[in-house]
């Protein structure tokens, strides 16, 4: 019974620690869209949506913390086995609840003695409540639950696209609601067809070659069924989800990098002065009133302008009217107490800023490392450059190991690194707007981004979030495969025991592999991929450093104010 309080105390700790995180994931995705949403177009469906979509992401990755806790505190610092996982079959069980937890509970059978819910109860608690446990885990896989990559899908795949085309939909003038969803459904059928093919790809993909050669066809039929028949869907999800890593990884470079780099120092940097932009802005607006009138002189006699003087004056005409949007956001902005409040927290910015470029050359510096590593010790390009232990000193991976034995520090670092890649890409995405190739599609802004816009977003963060697994896997490479584990050696030909950290080399029954690597690491030409794209980074990184250096310090009400504002939007912000 010792054993059993053991287990319930730590793995509930895990798990009363990753439910604290849940609500403030929760409350921060709900103050982030609020923040960010148009004050006259948001709708409450999309609202919810993108809520949805980025605290999914975000739960996903925080899993990943409870994944590592699990297989780390298995062991003692000596590296032998607690008491509780002492028995190999009893370690898989505990691990595959964070695996179910992943993809799917429902390919386990409500009769199969291994149920990791009911066993757990059993390992814990009485004989009454563990029948309780039986029977709630025969009612979860009754209903199929999926969890949190099944949702994952839901959302990228049908969810999200249908709520944008609805709205889009939405735009066209007597338009029928049931035509509305009729259309919408039609273009979401695309994403439903692309997201069959992924999952089905993904089921034949890694389908092992029948053991006999010589086998007849109907032999090779049947081994055919026999093997999809043994399947419980991981392959299938991991391809699906390794598929949506690779945009996200895309994403990851284009955004994050940018960001990673300006954020830092556009804090440091500061803004420009309210006042100061008021006086540039009146000079501007005289001089632009002076030129008008002097064209407009031109035809005072009834004459009229030439071809190039028409263009001239319609330019200076668009040219006044954002400078008189401009005067008035101005105005806004002098008067508001978050300018003032800013001005006084210039030194906490500062600080702030200084951390935050810290921060980043830290996971450069880990990522160069851990590249390079690779580059040189892996085995190859054709097994995803997957390394055998750790050559180079990895700084961010030594600092995970030292706080993870002192829980949840480890948690509180796993979960800030995650929240810097949202804040990172948000900056990226809000200087950039959202691009398809050469084509802005959407301008991010506080209070005046588009339901449309606000789905987008939440759609790229969804998948930069993904990618931030295997990310933090670069960066930390043994801290994410075995956590804190260290197994026991002994050496040849002498009685002495010695402990050493667990690695690639250490033997299969002393050392357990986290769940989420194995899930994310199934396919090796992704990881071959990801080994380019973390290149791509650090080039993408390094080029938007040289460019945010040589910019200037930015206007108070930088991206509030374009030439191709309408007078509605400019009301909606004033107003």
């Amino acid at each position: 019974m010792a054993a059993s309080a053991t287990l319930l105390t730590e793995s509930a700790l895990g798990w009363s620690i990753f439910t604290v995180v849940l609500v403030v994931i929760l409350a921060f995705c709900w103050v982030y869209i609020r923040k960010y949403q148009s004050r006259q177009e948001s709708e409450v469906i999309s609202t919810i949506t993108a809520i949805c979509a980025l605290a999914v992401a975000l739960i996903t990755s925080a899993l990943l913390p409870v994944d590592i806790f699990l297989v780390s505190f298995m062991k003692y610092p000596n590296g032998t086995y607690k008491d509780w996982a002492a028995i190999n079959e009893t370690r898989k069980q505990i691990e595959d609840t964070v695996l179910y937890g992943y993809y799917n509970i429902a390919s386990l059978h409500p009769s199969d003695k291994t149920c990791a819910i009911s066993k757990y109860c059993i390992l814990s608690l009485s004989t009454s409540i563990s029948r309780s446990c039986e029977w709630m885990c025969s009612l979860i896989l009754r209903y199929q639950s999926n969890a949190l990559y099944s949702i994952v899908l839901f959302c990228v795949f049908f969810w999200i696209p249908f709520v944008y085309f609805y709205y889009e939909e939405k735009d066209e003038d007597n338009v029928s609601k049931c035509s509305q969803v009729k259309n919408a459904l039609k273009y979401t059928i695309g994403f439903v067809i692309v997201c069959a093919a992924l999952l089905l790809i993904g089921t034949f993909v890694p389908l092992p070659p029948p053991s006999r050669q010589n086998s007849t066809q109907w032999e090779k039929v049947q081994y055919l069924f026999k093997e999809l028949g043994s399947r419980d869907g991981v392959a299938a999800l991991s391809f699906s989800i390794s598929s949506l890593t690779l945009i996200g990884m895309l994403a990851v470079i284009t955004y994050t990098a940018y960001g990673m780099s300006a954020l830092p120092l556009t804090l440091i940097k500061g803004v420009r002065s309210v006042r100061y932009e008021r006086l540039e802005n009146t000079e501007d607006t005289e001089q632009v009133e002076q030129r008008i009138g002097k064209l407009k002189a031109k035809c005072g006699d009834g004459r009229p302008l030439s071809m190039r003087d028409r263009r001239t004056l319609q330019d200076l005409e668009t040219r006044l009217q954002t400078l008189r949007r401009q005067a008035r956001h101005l105005e806004v902005a002098e008067r508001d107490c978050c300018t003032k409040v800013g001005g006084a927290l210039r030194p906490l910015k500062i600080l702030l800023g200084v951390f935050f470029f810290l921060v980043a050359l830290l996971f450069v510096a880990a990522l160069f490392i851990s590249n390079l590593d690779k580059a040189l010790h892996s085995a190859g390009i054709n097994t995803g450059f997957v390394i055998f232990g750790t050559n180079l000193t990895n700084p961010l991976n030594e600092l995970l190991l030292a706080l993870q034995p002192v829980f949840p520090l480890d948690y509180v670092l796993i979960t800030v690194i995650t929240v810097y890649f949202v804040f990172t890409s948000m900056a990226g995405i809000r200087n950039m707007g959202i691009w398809f190739f050469w084509m802005r599609l959407y301008k991010i802004r506080p209070e005046r981004t588009r339901p449309q816009a606000l789905l987008f977003l939440c759609m790229i963060l969804l998948l930069i979030v993904l990618h931030t697994s295997y990310m933090i896997y670069s960066l930390a490479p043994q801290y994410v495969m075995y956590g804190s584990q260290k197994y026991q050696l002994q050496t040849p030909q002498t009685t002495a025991v010695t402990t050493k950290i667990c690695d690639a080399d250490a033997p299969e029954d002393q050392c357990t592999i986290t769940r989420t690597y194995l899930f994310l690491h199934k396919f090796w030409f992704f990881s071959t991929v990801y080994y380019f794209g973390n290149w791509a980074f650090l080039a993408v990184f390094t080029i938007g450093l040289m460019v945010s250096c040589c910019k200037g310090k930015k206007s108070v009400i930088e991206g509030e104010v374009a030439a191709d504002d309408s007078d509605f939007s400019d009301d909606e912000y004033v107003h």
